[in-house]
């Protein structure tokens, strides 16, 4: 089913300096050789303004999405990114069982451009980059285990290539080694919450967004609640 384009149903933080979308699986935060429309051309068309990019989610993932209004903000914002002051807590569906408890999986990528793919590497492969995430099992279902993921580096396909390392690929992520595709070429990641400071009043700001309503997220709700 074809998501409507209507981005002003998807804001969910707006001031002065800065809006927030939740981005639905399957649209780009920004333009690619698709020539789809974007998050970002959407946001631009709804804000009647020209927006910032400030930092990037998967075309297949769901979840929060922040703009900046200004360079001011945008180059306040990139900092506390840098600074890794920024707390990123996602959601991700596995099969069953997962992981046999909480833990931290560090590991080094490398990134191939024309696939558009991670792979793990050794520590001193050409252009490795360190990828550290902490995760914690939330639930079961029936069939999957959903994990809260809180990222302490921000690598291409981090998440992805990091689940598939060790075996638990994220459900429809066929490129990471799930073995069956969503139908609508979703993937089961969600951008759940993003903390970080406003560029202006220095005030904590927690987002939260629900994931989208399908029978494997709504398997969770109790333990999202």
């Amino acid at each position: 089913m074809e998501t409507p384009l209507k981005p002003g149903d998807w804001l969910i933080y707006k001031n002065n300096q800065l809006m927030a979308f939740a981005k639905p699986a399957g649209i780009a935060v920004q333009n690619d050789k698709t020539g789809d429309k974007s998050l970002l051309n959407l946001a631009e068309i709804y804000a009647k303004s020209k927006l910032e990019l400030i930092h990037r989610l998967d075309r297949p993932a769901s979840g929060i999405i922040l703009f900046a209004k200004n360079k001011k903000a945008l180059a306040n914002l990139n900092k506390q990114f840098q600074d890794r002051t920024v707390q990123k807590t996602y959601l991700a569906v596995v099969k069953k069982p997962g992981p046999e408890q909480d833990g931290e999986l560090v590991h080094f990528l490398r990134k191939n451009a024309k696939q558009n793919k991670s792979y793990i590497c050794e520590p001193e492969a050409k252009n490795a980059q360190k990828a550290v995430l902490k995760y914690r099992l939330l639930g079961s279902s029936e069939n999957y285990t959903l994990l809260e993921l809180d990222l302490e580096t921000g690598r291409h396909h981090q998440i992805r290539a990091q689940l598939g390392a060790i075996g638990f690929p994220i459900k429809g992520d066929v490129k990471y080694g799930f073995r069956r595709a969503n139908k609508d070429r979703s993937i089961h990641l969600h951008a759940w919450k993003l903390s970080f400071r406003h560029p202006v009043s220095k005030e904590l700001v927690t987002l939260k967004q629900p994931p989208p309503k399908d029978v494997i997220w709504d398997a969770f709700n109790d333990v999202l609640a």
